[in-house]
């Protein structure tokens, strides 16, 4: 039988830098008309004087599965990026907050999606800035999120450049449209709604995006070109920001995992690129 580990040999195995958690647990929000849990990382000590860069996740419950904390653990103490303080959000309703805010999708999804951009904007965001030492310019503001979570990111990014100056997203919905893909009458140019709003709105100096897609996300393809819908919409979106005005490799990152499925096993795995992009030192 092996001896009993000692405290010196415990103590060995215990990270040394770990992040605290805050909870903000059962705080209802008007906007949504429902409690919101958030859970917050905060560096072990905050130096005075010093302001954080922020990121705020979507689908905050999915945070351990995708090892956001212990990710950013090893990242800063391998001085690889600096400490950030991360605000992930408990989604509610999924097919009803998330998706974009200027109008449902065909099926009438995403009825409550410009509640949800204002509880981020004017709810959520002024209390960490109050809480926290945040940093106040919009280029250390990120927001992030995954799946239909990413696709809300976007969305609230895109749209409130005066907050947020960078977006990260893991397999995005970008699917998300104004009539069904089995219509007739139904174009990816006139009706997917995030491309749609792009090539409508105007370039926003200094805004940053990073895309990542997995090659096994999903089976589905619209135009039958031999290309998963995923990443044809993603890298569709890619074009549009393009001739936006924003510069691929400067501006826009954009990571295909060979292999990479839609879940949280492979969004973990793309965690560590997106945090050097976002916060790296170099």
């Amino acid at each position: 039988m092996a001896a009993p580990e000692t405290e010196e040999e415990i103590a060995k195995e215990e990270p040394s830098y770990q992040y605290r958690t805050e909870r903000l647990s059962n705080i209802y929000s008007k906007l949504l008309e429902r409690n919101v849990e958030v859970e917050i990382l905060i560096p072990p000590v905050l130096t005075e004087g010093r302001k954080y860069p922020l990121l705020i996740l979507n689908d905050g419950q999915d945070s351990e599965a995708v090892k956001v904390k212990s990710t950013i653990e090893e990242l800063v103490s391998s001085g690889e990026i600096s400490e950030v303080i991360v605000a992930s959000v408990t989604a509610g309703d999924r097919m009803q907050e998330y998706g974009v805010a200027f109008r449902t999708d065909y099926f009438g999804r995403g009825k409550m999606s410009k509640a949800y951009s204002s509880y981020i904007v004017t709810e959520l965001f002024p209390y960490l800035t109050y809480r926290f030492p945040i940093h106040g310019d919009p280029q250390h503001h990120v927001m992030a999120g995954y799946s239909l979570g990413g696709l809300s990111a976007m969305d609230i990014v895109w749209n409130h450049p005066e907050i947020f100056g960078m977006v990260g997203v893991f397999s995005g919905s970008f699917w998300w449209r104004k009539r069904d893909s089995g219509s007739f009458f139904y174009s990816d140019y006139r009706d997917r709604l995030m491309h749609l709003q792009v090539r409508r709105g105007k370039f926003k100096p200094g805004m940053k995006f990073w895309f990542q897609t997995g090659t096994r996300d999903e089976s589905g393809d619209r135009n039958k070109n031999g290309v998963i819908d995923s990443i044809d919409d993603t890298l569709d979106l890619i074009a549009e920001l393009t001739r936006k005005g924003y510069r691929p490799f400067r501006d826009i990152q954009y990571i295909e995992i060979q292999d990479g499925l839609h879940n949280q096993e492979t969004w973990a795995k793309a965690m560590p690129e997106f945090l050097r992009w976002a916060f790296g030192k170099s």
